[in-house]
C-alpha cells in the first residue's frame, strides 16, 4: 500500500427523489475506467444503539414491530439523533430513558458502525450500559407508532451470548452490540 489513492470517482449530479422519514437522492457518477453509472444514496440521521444490563446480568430488550419484515424483532434499545445539537451520549440516555425506561450511571462507546455503507448514510453509535436502573419515562414523552406497542424482555447476559453467536439474533446492532460487549466485559475482567 503506497498511501497514493487507487481509484476516483467523480461526482456528476445529484437529484433528490423523495423526502420524508428518510430522504433519497439519485447520483450519477463517473468510475475510475470512465463508465457512468447510477447510484440511489438514502439519507439518514444517525443513530444510536445501546446494551443495557442490570446488576443481576440481564439485557434489557424491546420486542418491536417492524414493517419492512412485518414481523417483531427482539432489539436493544436504539434511535436516532434527532434532536438538534444533541450528541451519541446525550441521544443514548435520552433512548435508554424513552424506550426501556432505564438510566446508566455511565456508557462506553463499543463502535461506531456503517448501516450499510452501500446505499444509506446512516452510522450507528453503540454503547455499553453497565448497572442500569429502571426510571419513569421523561416528562413528555409519548410513545407513538410502533413504540407504543414495545415489551421489555430482560434476558440473560449469557444467554443473549450464546444467542448472538449462534445467529439467533437477527437484528444487526443487536448483534453486533451484544458480541462487543462480550468482549468488551472479558477484556476488563482480564485487566
Amino acid at each position: 500500500m503506497t498511501g497514493e489513492p487507487t481509484a476516483w470517482f467523480e461526482t456528476l449530479d445529484v437529484e433528490q427523489v423523495h423526502a420524508g422519514f428518510s430522504r433519497v437522492r439519485r447520483e450519477r457518477i463517473r468510475t475510475p475506467d470512465g463508465a457512468v453509472v447510477e447510484r440511489e444514496v438514502v439519507d439518514h440521521d444517525d443513530a444510536v444503539a445501546i446494551v443495557p444490563i442490570t446488576s443481576r446480568d440481564e439485557v434489557v430488550l424491546l420486542r418491536q414491530y417492524r414493517q419492512p419484515f412485518q414481523e417483531y424483532v427482539l432489539e436493544v434499545p436504539a434511535g436516532t439523533l434527532d434532536v438538534p445539537g444533541e450528541s451519541p451520549v446525550e441521544a443514548a440516555v435520552r433512548e435508554l430513558a424513552e424506550e426501556a425506561q432505564q438510566h446508566a450511571p455511565s456508557l462506553t462507546l463499543l463502535t461506531t458502525f456503517y448501516n450499510s455503507a452501500g446505499w444509506s448514510t446512516e452510522r450507528t453509535h453503540v454503547f455499553l450500559a453497565e448497572d442500569v436502573t429502571s426510571v419513569s419515562a421523561p416528562d413528555g414523552f409519548v410513545a407513538e407508532a410502533e413504540e407504543a406497542d414495545m415489551e421489555i424482555v430482560l434476558v440473560p447476559f449469557a444467554d443473549l451470548v450464546e444467542r448472538a453467536r449462534g445467529g439467533e439474533l437477527v437484528d444487526a446492532k443487536t448483534a453486533l452490540g451484544v458480541l462487543l460487549a462480550a468482549a468488551h466485559r472479558a477484556g476488563a475482567a482480564a485487566d
